[in-house]
Formats: structure tokens, sequence, C-alpha cells
């Protein structure tokens, strides 16, 4: 196994479009993993660490664009505001130490289903920046994502960052595991209202080949929050319109059964997730909605 340690951005382009079989590594937190168990003895390892603007982010009034190797703990630390729903999913992330090291750049490079990052960056609508020695493109994370840890990155393209429109309501996220810490997600589950567009976007985990939307359930819920004039009063939601919600993001699943969990607890466990936080999120915009109008 070769190590390619390129000193800047386009020397990692360069290295990459020499070098297309090159794995990147940053943190090192899934690489590593897979490694020391054998399960991938890669060519090239393509290591990033000297690359300074990957660790960087800056925002604009509607946007962060998050450098690919930021780790979790400075999203926690610093972007819980502009972020929250991407912020919550990275507190659920292994150790304080793994935090440190993983990046939402490193999760969406594995694509794993399981991937925490992931619910929360579909639930926001954000794009993955990719980048080559041809040039640069967004790709949307709808699209990203296309098999079982395989994304939509050519041969030659690195992630140099994550683009992320700031919430403009709130968020949550909530996942599932064997025990609190350190633990992949049997199942997680991202969920975002927009207010400004009245639509509502959601994020599921570890539950079908790939991270999924229920956009059934989104379709939904936006058309019962416009029928009831919820956006604008503010009003609780119908305990059948969670349920059906609940059962709709359900039914978005397709997982498999393995040693986390089987596939009917996980199909199980989404509706419960969903219910729970569609609660949260609602009861966080009437309280926005009571403190903006002045309401104790």
């Amino acid at each position: 196994m070769d190590f390619l340690r390129p000193a800047s951005w386009e020397d990692a382009l360069a290295a990459k479009a020499e070098h297309p079989t090159a794995v990147p590594i940053a943190g090192g937190t899934d690489v590593m993993v897979e490694i020391n168990f054998d399960h991938r003895r890669p060519e090239y390892l393509l290591d990033l660490n000297r690359v300074g603007d990957l660790y960087e982010w800056d925002t604009d009034v509607e946007t962060v664009r998050l450098g690919a190797s930021v780790p979790y703990t400075r999203i926690m630390e610093h972007l819980r505001t502009e972020l929250p729903g991407l912020a919550l999913a990275s507190h659920t992330v292994a150790s304080p130490q793994i935090r440190n090291r993983g990046s939402v750049g490193g999760n969406l490079g594995t694509a794993s289903p399981a991937g925490d990052a992931h619910p929360a960056l579909l639930a926001a609508g954000a794009e993955v920046e990719a980048a080559s020695v041809r040039g640069t493109r967004l790709i949307p994370i709808d699209d990203f994502f296309t098999g079982v840890k395989r994304n939509a990155l050519a041969p030659d393209e690195l992630i140099r960052a994550v683009r992320i429109k700031k919430a403009d309501g709130p968020q949550q996220f909530s996942k599932v595991g064997t025990r609190n810490a350190m633990v992949i997600a049997v199942c997680a589950f991202g969920l975002a209202l927009h207010p400004a567009t009245r639509s509502v976007r959601t994020g599921i985990g570890s539950a079908a080949p790939t991270p999924v939307r229920a956009r059934a359930a989104e379709d939904f819920l936006a058309a019962a929050l416009d029928e009831g004039g919820c956006w604008n009063n503010g009003k609780p939601l119908a305990l059948s319109a969670v349920k059906q919600f609940a059962e709709l993001c359900s039914g978005a699943c397709n997982p498999i059964d393995d040693v986390r969990g089987t596939a009917d607890y996980r199909r199980h466990a989404i509706g419960v997730l969903a219910r729970r936080t569609l609660t949260w999120t609602w009861e966080s915009y009437r309280d926005a909605r009571r403190t903006s109008e002045g309401v104790a």
C-alpha cells in the first residue's frame, strides 16, 4: 500500500487524477477500521490532513459551506444555530475522540446506510461539492447515494465541501442503537420543517440499502399543515395526522435483518422515531411562533 500525502488541494486533485483508485483519508474513523479488519486493502491511501482549507467553513446569508474535514465537534460547538439537525446528529457519533476526528465529508465518502450525518443532510437538502482536475460540480444530496457504500463521485473526484442551507425552521434527529454511546445506528431519523417554502423534508438511515427520504410522508404532512392552516396558527397537530405520518415513514423503509436488528424492528422503530421527532419539531415551531408574537 502506497501513501500519498499532498500539501495542497491542487496537489490532492492531481494525485487523485493520476491514481483514481486512491482512497482519501483524513480522520480515518471509517477507512482505518476497514483496513485494520482486513476488509479493505487499497493500493493507495490519499492523506488529506495537510490540506488546510478542508477544515474551514464559511457562511453567507442563506448557506453554510462546510469543508469536508471539519470535525463533528466543531459543528456541535459553532454551528448549532445554523445547522441544528446536523449538530444533533453529530452529538450521537461514537466517542469524543471520534467526534474530534470524524467529519461529514468522510461520512459521505464512506456512504454507509448507517452514517449518522446522512439523515440530517437529507432533511436539510444539502449539496455535495465534488471536485477534480476537470472542475467542480454540485451533487444534490438526493442523488448522492447510489447503493450500499456507493456514491455518485467519479473515480477522479474528491469531496471538497458540503453546502447546507441555514435552518429556516426547527430540525430534529434521533436514532436507535443497541446502547447509548459508541454504537452504529440500528436506524435513524431526521426531520426538518421549512416554513419559508411550507415544505417538509425527512431523512432515514440504516433502514434501506441507502439513506432515503420518506417522500410520501413529507407530502402528506405538508398538505396537512396547509389544509389545517397550521403554518399560520401554530395549533397542535391532530393525533391522526401524526400517526399517519409515522406509518408513511415506516412504509418508506426497505430494511434487512442483521446482527443489530431485524427488518420488522427497524420498520417499527422508524415509525416511533418519526412520531417523536415530529412532536418535538412541531412543539419547537409553536414555541418560536409564540415567542415572536410576544405570547407568554
